[in-house]
């Protein structure tokens, strides 16, 4: 009997097509899905993600991490120019308002499209040096708010939002969550972070980790060591 697989999605932030596709063959018998995301899709294209793909055999998802922010009718073509790529997930900035955020649900209907909240990069002084007032928190729940009325199925937020942002949304929204970093890593650029078990506790659906893997001597045992740790959350 095969073994479930952890809601991890690895983050492929790396150098060049050859690391990425390289990591992606070596986490596939224990994560739920690859995130490919800005860097390398500029870099490698459609091409790349396909590549990434075939490395990582059938029973990984692809999850696309665009964060598409433009007026609806150019965020509709993006979502559009994409379909080909069958991604699971596709996200979207929240902020980009709920009209924006309806276009790409209604360009790509097969897709979950994912609105995501407020940068876990992003402090409070942060957000109130680009005129987003309140703290963090407030903000996070709003936008979830409008982006779920909107027609997004999963929202990214930090893990010091989650269960907040659960409570708004209720059971049926899938949240993803970056800024998971294992007890005693480093959190490199992100400001809101947790560890994997505190953040499923919390009510996370998927967990977004990149460098804790794939910065790793051996990534693939790096995946399977963090799922073990979350196998009984």
């Amino acid at each position: 009997m095969t073994e479930p697989r952890a809601p991890i999605a690895v983050a492929l932030d790396l150098p060049d097509l050859a690391s990425a596709t390289e990591v992606a063959a070596q986490v596939n018998d224990s994560v739920a899905f690859l995130k490919v995301g800005l860097e390398t899709y500029l870099r490698d294209g459609a091409a790349g993600v396909g590549a990434i793909r075939q490395a990582a055999g059938p029973n990984v998802e692809l999850f696309l991490d665009l964060k598409l922010h433009d007026i609806p009718n150019t965020v509709a073509g993006a979502a559009r120019s994409v379909a080909a790529l069958n991604p699971s997930l596709l996200t979207v900035h929240a902020s980009g308002g709920p009209a924006m955020i309806e276009a790409a649900v209604n360009a790509l209907p097969g897709t979950s499209i994912t609105a995501v909240t407020i940068l876990t990069s992003l402090t409070a002084a942060d957000l109130a040096a680009i005129g987003i007032e309140g703290d963090p928190l407030s903000a996070v729940v709003r936008l979830a708010k409008l982006a779920v009325d909107a027609g997004a199925t999963a929202l990214v937020c930090s893990p010091l939002e989650v269960a907040a942002v659960r409570s708004a949304v209720g059971p049926d929204v899938r949240l993803v969550i970056p800024g998971i970093r294992p007890a005693g890593g480093d959190l490199g650029d992100q400001q809101r972070v947790a560890t994997p078990e505190q953040a499923l506790a919390d009510g996370a659906d998927l967990l977004v980790i990149g460098r804790p893997i794939t910065a790793a001597p051996d990534p693939g045992a790096a995946a399977r060591a963090i799922a073990a740790t979350i196998s009984g959350v």
